[in-house]
């Protein structure tokens, strides 16, 4: 294997903001050395994906410095964003766009445009890129995250064990999920919402104040980003992952619960579907329902709460589920292949 120099958003490291698309990064690059790659990281500062005159300048700094021919592997929050970057360069380096989450604009239609490869996190993206621009069907690859071995969870033993791993942002849906909540108030359940509370400070402002509205500051803790030790306790502790997201590209947080043979509540939209999968004999590891439908999230609570029948089948499901997920080994052999033949 030769090298590759994959540019990445300058918070890829960074506690404080812990991302499904910065773990995927990190991971990647530890299994491309894995397999002889040389990585070169170039950590590009900027609010990607809205870069200012500082951003764009050092990002054309950091690729003009490369040599010709080089690979170059670009986030696509920083690619996608920079066409008017990448497009000098796309004949001098062999240019392989990251995409994690499509912007779905004309900037991100040039950016790919640019490259020689296109890389996806999910089946759905990709058929969301091919449906959306013009690149040819070939060019665009999938690798979808890949997951740790884990120990099944604990969990408490009676269903109500909630947890909802997701920065707290109108995205991830816990407005919809509080919402939820509060119609299932009856039913003897708990809820950990473990994500950053800084993205969106008004939005973690109004939640706090529905939360207090409707008697449920107890019941629904908003704990900050976990990770590591503590986000793996959270895991085990947990009956059920929740997971109310107005939009998806994949959901890593899905596998990671799936891993542990915790069964998922989500929404039906975008990759999330995929990510969920299902158990070899056919049986869906989880519920989903509609985005942005707090009774019906309520529902697929109630069914949850007051089914153990039903406890008991999704459970089963999660953790045959388990042998299916991917591996991290797995991602980086797809992203290596597609590397090779850029590189070839």
């Amino acid at each position: 294997m030769g090298v590759v120099h994959v540019v990445l958003p300058n918070d890829i490291d960074d506690p404080a903001s812990p991302s499904g698309g910065n773990h995927y990064d990190r991971r990647l690059c530890r299994g491309l050395a894995e397999r002889g790659w040389a990585v070169r990281e170039h950590a590009v500062a900027g609010d990607w994906p809205r870069p200012d005159a500082a951003a764009r300048a050092a990002l054309a700094g950091v690729l003009s410095a490369l040599p010709d021919g080089a690979v170059v592997l670009v986030d696509g929050l920083v690619a996608s964003a920079t066409p008017d970057v990448l497009a000098p360069q796309a004949d001098r380096l062999r240019l392989v766009v990251l995409v994690h989450m499509p912007l779905g604009d004309d900037a991100e239609a040039r950016a790919l445009g640019a490259a020689r490869a296109v890389v996806t996190t999910s089946g759905w993206t990709r058929d969301r890129l091919l449906d959306r621009y013009d690149l040819p069907a070939g060019r665009v690859h999938v690798a979808t995250p890949g997951v740790d071995p884990a120990p099944p969870a604990s969990g408490t033993g009676t269903g109500g064990g909630l947890l909802c791993v997701a920065a707290v942002t109108p995205t991830k849906g816990h407005d919809v999920l509080v919402r939820a909540l509060a119609l299932a108030a009856d039913l003897p359940w708990t809820c950990t919402c473990a994500g950053s509370l800084t993205r969106d400070e008004d939005f973690v402002a109004d939640l706090r104040g529905r939360l207090a509205a409707t008697g449920l500051t107890e019941r629904v803790r908003l704990v900050g980003p976990w990770t590591g030790d503590a986000l793996d306790a959270a895991y085990d502790a947990a009956d059920l992952l929740v997971l109310p997201s107005r939009f998806e590209t994949y959901g890593m947080v899905v596998t990671e619960a799936l891993a542990r043979g915790i069964p998922v509540l989500g929404t039906a939209t975008g990759g999330l579907p995929e990510a969920l999968g299902r158990a070899p004999d056919g049986e869906l590891p989880g519920l989903l329902v509609p985005p942005e439908d707090p009774p019906a999230l309520a529902g697929a609570l109630r069914r949850w709460l007051g089914d153990a029948a039903l406890r008991d089948r999704l459970a089963r499901a999660a953790r045959d589920r388990r042998a299916t997920l991917a591996t991290w080994s797995d991602t980086a052999t797809r992203v290596a292949t597609v590397l090779a033949g850029v590189a070839a």
